[in-house]
């Protein structure tokens, strides 16, 4: 199952097919944004935030620079330039036993990006609501 989560992420991440999310997040999936300090709870929320991040994050110039993963647990570094800022992230992800993300927490450097991020995901959040 840890191939399969951490596939279906990729592919996702390559189709941009936010759509996709439904099949690979848990019903009770928890989100951690590097902006709101409280866990957001919850696959319809969770959704919202991530099919955000596809369009603010996932441009060109994205890529995955390595990831570690161990049992159901993975870390994957990665690195995208948006409007001329280069932005260094992790996102961790947790997944249970059927392959469904239960977690996933998304943490960014440095400051100048966590700005950027904090405006871009805050317009694109009000397109998609």
């Amino acid at each position: 199952m840890i191939e399969n989560t951490i596939a279906a992420w990729h592919k996702l991440i390559e189709t941009k097919d936010a759509a996709g999310l439904d099949n690979i997040l848990a019903d009770n999936v928890v989100f951690h944004s590097p902006i709101v300090h409280t866990p957001q709870e919850g696959k319809p929320i969770t959704t919202l935030y991530l099919t955000a991040a596809l369009y603010v994050f996932n441009n060109d110039s994205f890529k995955y620079l390595r990831e570690v993963i161990s049992n159901n647990n993975a870390v994957l570094e990665f690195s995208t330039v948006i409007e001329g800022i280069t932005v260094n992230g992790v996102d961790m992800i947790t997944w249970g036993a059927d392959g469904r993300i239960t977690e996933f927490k998304v943490m960014v450097r440095p400051l100048k990006a966590i700005n950027l991020i904090h405006r871009m995901m805050g317009e694109m959040l009000q397109k998609i609501k």
